[in-house]
């Protein structure tokens, strides 16, 4: 049974920076290059990933602590970089449950590219709200949730009491928060609007060995990225979190 859990978002990725530009300079269109599951880590995604490895180097050396990542080309790499940076030699284990949420027909579109090229998605999400809002052919958070309860389940039964550590994606941190806190759907709003998940962030969870219940001790923290006087801290949060209309 897992007793401590360790999530950490990815480090800076370049499509991070080319959505804070087109975002920024009103395209409709971030310009990724390729598909989201290849988009690599930015310069200073790499340096957070070995500052966040330094920090979390007493985890890796733990003997019972075992490593999970989404497959997705910049959490795997910060999961590699972090893993060398502490001088670890474990293995990571690829589980495509802990992949980015799916956004199907708006994928790489900022919000101005949403609403001019699918304004019947635009209106749909706003009446929905965030949570259960499906655009086609991708996810809503409900149904990366669905998935995170299997990977959780699995996880745990395959475990002996241990830490595990988890590189992953913005709204999977927040959403294994949601599955273990048993949280409604305003409260993981209400999070996701007032403390987005930050790049290379590290979040916390423990659970007595005896029973099911979590606390938070560490969420969304990046002390490890102040580092001798240069501030390594990005945000780049994903689509506002907003309730339904």
């Amino acid at each position: 049974m897992i007793t401590d859990l360790v999530l950490v978002r990815h480090g800076e990725s370049t499509a991070n920076v080319e959505r804070e530009r087109a975002e920024a300079g009103g395209s409709d269109v971030i310009e990724i290059g390729g598909r989201d599951a290849d988009v690599p880590l930015s310069g200073l995604g790499r340096r957070q990933a070995v500052e966040t490895g330094r920090a979390l180097s007493r985890v890796f050396s733990a003997g019972s602590t075992t490593v999970w990542s989404s497959p997705y080309e910049r959490a795997r790499r910060t999961a590699e970089v972090a893993l060398a940076a502490a001088g670890s030699a474990a293995p990571v284990r690829l589980d495509e449950r802990l992949r980015d949420r799916e956004l199907g027909i708006v994928d790489a579109l900022t919000r101005a590219g949403v609403a001019h090229r699918h304004p019947q998605e635009a209106e749909r999400r706003r009446l929905l709200g965030k949570f259960y809002y499906r655009p086609p052919g991708g996810e809503s958070w409900a149904d990366v949730a669905l998935r995170l309860r299997s990977l959780l389940r699995d996880v745990d039964h395959g475990e002996s009491p241990a830490s595990v550590v988890m590189f992953t994606h913005d709204a999977v941190v927040t959403l294994i928060r949601y599955v273990c806190l048993a949280m409604t759907e305003s409260e993981v709003l209400d999070l996701a609007a007032g403390d987005p998940i930050a790049n290379a962030s590290i979040s916390r969870l423990r659970s007595a060995s005896h029973g099911p219940d979590w606390t938070v001790t560490v969420y969304n923290d990046q002390q490890h990225l102040i580092v001798d006087g240069d501030d390594l801290r990005t945000l780049h949060p994903g689509e506002p979190h907003v309730h339904p209309a």
